[in-house]
């Protein structure tokens, strides 16, 4: 390794750990980003595109996602790269009357704290997106809704970061974290050992094996997403980013979903669909607890395929060409781990988005970096620390 020196050492070469690299080096930091195998070579390439807020839990949740949907606006031209980034709204069907008696209110608290969204009948819903099933009970609207390009987001951060001083070391596994006397002192990689007083944990669902090696338990655990790939469509077929109401109702009544459809529950689908630029559609998936496996399976496949259709009949029409899965960071309580540790002064956390990587990498770049530089931590950092987990004295 040509540098075995920087003020700050990233580790995770996906959405978040660019992000986070891209925000400290143009405050001028000198960083080291590390990536054990190659940037985006991970969740961030086995992911959909949705920069979604009406799936966010109203507080700080979608406060987080408002405050990066602000970033995203600016942020092709900032980074000088194509990210494909674009708001053009989404709209989640309501599937029956069940469904819509718990959306009510969750809506309403989503408008309470500032995001447009509103609630529409069928015939409104399906002038929107004329391809929803006639049967649907209820959709909903946001403008403010958008996606991106998670991989072109991704390479964008890294180039910009480069372009700012920082250096990025691929094929750089890390194999330990040395701590003196309480704090980071240095990171042995298998390319090298970089002295720093500074790490951040960005390493997704591998960040748990990070912390251990500074002897830190960190709740993360993989969740696979499988995902179905479409041929090429006509363009607009899908003309918002759609999410499905079952994701947001099994917080809440978690027996509906499995009264609806018992396999679906099981595998914790949560319908969401967005047309690429190119054509082709992105239709997903599930959330199963299966440790590191990434393969996809024929259950799973025909449960999102069973639910895909009865929101949009016409995708019965259409042909799968290829299927894809990809491992989401889950925590206990579905939101991300940020800012420092107790008992490792310098280890810095930023991981466990769960499906919400690329819709917060942006501010989660920025809090962090600025965390890092300026010592202020946003309310997310101070509310989302590790040690959320450790309180009354559960381990």
């Amino acid at each position: 390794m040509e540098r075995l020196t920087a003020d700050v050492a990233v580790i995770g070469g996906g959405a978040i750990g660019t992000a986070v690299t891209y925000y400290l080096a143009r405050q001028g930091v000198d960083v080291i980003l590390l990536e054990g195998k190659d940037i985006c070579s991970g969740t961030s390439a086995a992911c959909d595109k949705a920069v979604s807020m009406q799936t966010k839990n109203p507080g700080l949740p979608l406060e987080m996602a408002l405050e990066s949907v602000k970033l995203y606006q600016t942020l092709g031209e900032e980074l000088d790269h194509d990210i494909e980034f674009e708001q053009c709204g989404g709209m989640i069907p309501i599937e029956n009357e069940a469904q819509l008696t718990i959306l009510r209110p969750f809506i309403e608290r989503q408008q309470s704290i500032g995001l447009q969204v509103e609630l529409l009948d069928t015939a409104a819903a399906r002038r929107i997106q004329p391809a929803f099933s006639p049967s649907l009970a209820a959709a909903t609207f946001s403008p403010m809704d958008g996606r991106v390009n998670p991989l072109q987001l991704t390479f964008g951060f890294a180039r910009a970061a480069r372009r700012n001083g920082a250096i990025i070391r691929t094929g750089a596994e890390v194999k330990e974290i040395v701590v003196q006397r309480g704090a980071v002192d240095k990171v042995v990689t298998s390319a090298g050992t970089v002295s720093t007083k500074v790490v951040v944990n960005a390493a997704g669902v591998w960040a748990p094996f990070i912390g251990r090696m500074a002897g830190l338990d960190i709740p993360i655990k993989p969740r696979r997403g499988q995902i179905l790939v479409t041929e090429t469509v006509p363009k607009d077929f899908v003309r918002t980013e759609i999410w499905s109401a079952r994701y947001i109702v099994a917080k809440h009544d978690v027996e509906l979903i499995r009264r609806e459809d018992p396999a679906a529950a099981e595998l914790g689908i949560g319908l969401s669909v967005s047309q690429a630029a190119e054509g082709y559609l992105l239709i997903g998936g599930t959330r199963e607890f299966v440790g590191y496996d990434t393969n996809t399976t024929p259950e799973a496949l025909a449960a999102i395929i069973r639910h895909a259709t009865n929101i949009l009949p016409e995708l019965k029409n259409i042909h799968i060409i290829r299927t894809f899965a990809g491992l989401r960071p889950y925590t206990p309580d579905g939101m991300a781990i940020l800012g420092p540790v107790n008992g490792v002064a310098g280890f810095i956390m930023a991981a466990g988005h769960e499906g919400d990587g690329i819709a917060l990498a942006p501010v989660t770049g920025k809090m962090i970096a600025d965390y890092i530089v300026s010592g202020t931590a946003a309310r997310a950092v101070r509310e989302l620390s590790l040690e959320r987990f450790c309180q009354d004295g559960a381990e």
